[in-house]
């Protein structure tokens, strides 16, 4: 494992703490506002409160240990993304054909077992009738 990944995971800094309270604090804030002042305030402004809430808390969040532990998973996920071989359109196609055609026969035989079953048990329940 580097080195890196356990510093960030052994050190706990109280400041930290406090940011995640008040990140949170802020987006219940936001929310609070949206109740709070239903009928007082139009919906836009209601809603920008929302917003502005989260804004808020999710960047008083980066600034903490576990918020650059996510901004660097994010740029390693980013540059991950790039060494993706996407198909192509016309192999996209045929692929969700061969997934369409799949499902049809499977949910086809599925129901000739359950008719089977289901003629069965009524076979069974109505013996000596």
């Amino acid at each position: 494992m580097n080195s890196k990944a356990e510093q960030s995971k052994n050190a706990i800094n109280p400041a930290d703490i406090l940011k995640y309270v008040l990140a949170a604090a802020l987006v219940v804030a936001g929310l609070v506002a949206w109740w709070w002042f239903n009928g007082q305030w139009a919906t836009p402004v209601r809603a920008l409160a929302v917003v502005a809430g989260l804004v808020l808390g999710s960047l008083l969040f980066m600034v903490t240990a576990k918020g650059r532990d996510t901004r660097e998973f994010l740029s390693e996920s980013r540059f991950e993304l790039r060494k993706v071989v996407w198909p192509t359109r016309q192999e996209a196609t045929r692929m969700t054909w061969v997934v369409v055609v799949v499902v049809i026969v499977l949910s086809l035989i599925l129901a000739g077992f359950d008719f089977l079953i289901k003629e069965a048990i009524e076979l069974f329940l109505n013996y000596g009738r």
